[in-house]
């Protein structure tokens, strides 16, 4: 009786997972032609662009300057050893920062910030009738509100995380010469050092991906959205914690894959 229980429970959970990867899909494809007005559809995707980039620009900095400061200061922590050169420390964060810090942290942060925000509005939208306004009148209106949001997190999303990789080296650079850890010259001749321009391009795939991940899924999930408030609230939640798993699981594809 427990082993047929148990087989129940997990064909719902497999049905409901293919029930929501069929209507990811199915939005994604319809999101999909041209703009009844172009004018509106620019406009929209320039206030998507606004919202998503400099709405998070703070946060951004604030964050990628501590991650490289902290990077520093614990890489210098751990090589203890005269063997090793101080340089080698602004190599270590430089990689660290450009690899992994900048793009994965900074997308579980966006898809908190942005993500929820991208729900939050949608779901709004949908449980006061906006979207249906938009069907009734002839409007695509997952192009309209959804494709504008999409494009806008593939513009600005990879621009962030190019200002946290800079902002990011320029932290740890400053921790290492206010902490007295690594003096400014050692810091950039390490930065020279054994630079491989890929790294950037395994970074800008991660951040192109990120972007789409953040953007979409919590847009499903406010598009689809139904009942009140509360709901809205619940919608926001499993869209953020769906978001950063997927981050995740593609942080680890794309490691594998292109590393």
């Amino acid at each position: 009786m427990v082993v047929y229980f148990n087989d129940i429970k997990q064909i719902t959970l497999v049905s409901r997972f293919l029930n929501h990867a069929g209507a990811y899909f199915l939005m994604l494809r319809n999101m999909f032609g041209r703009p009844e007005n172009l004018k509106m559809f620019w406009k929209e995707f320039m206030h998507e662009c606004e919202e998503i980039g400099i709405g998070s620009l703070p946060i951004v900095i604030i964050i990628s300057l501590f991650l490289g400061a902290v990077t520093t200061v614990q890489t210098a922590y751990m090589l203890v050893s005269p063997i090793v050169p101080s340089s080698s420390i602004a190599l270590i964060t430089r990689d660290s920062v450009i690899l992994e810090l900048s793009p994965t942290v900074l997308g579980i942060v966006l898809a908190g910030v942005a993500g929820s925000k991208i729900a939050s509005e949608l779901g709004n939208m949908r449980i006061t009738e906006q979207i249906d306004a938009l069907d009734i009148m002839g409007i695509n209106s997952a192009n309209y509100l959804i494709l504008t949001k999409i494009l806008a997190a593939l513009v600005v999303i990879p621009l962030l995380i190019v200002i946290s990789m800079v902002l990011g080296i320029i932290g740890g650079r400053l921790a290492g010469s206010f902490t007295g850890v690594v003096v400014t010259d050692s810091f950039d001749v390490g930065l020279h050092t054994r630079f491989e321009p890929y790294n950037v391009f395994f970074a800008l795939c991660k951040a192109y991906t990120f972007a789409f991940i953040i953007s979409s899924i919590p847009a499903y999930y406010g598009y689809n959205v139904k009942g009140g408030a509360l709901e809205i609230g619940r919608a926001s939640t499993i869209a953020v914690i769906v978001s950063c798993i997927m981050i995740l699981i593609a942080d680890y594809l794309l490691a594998a894959l292109l590393l």
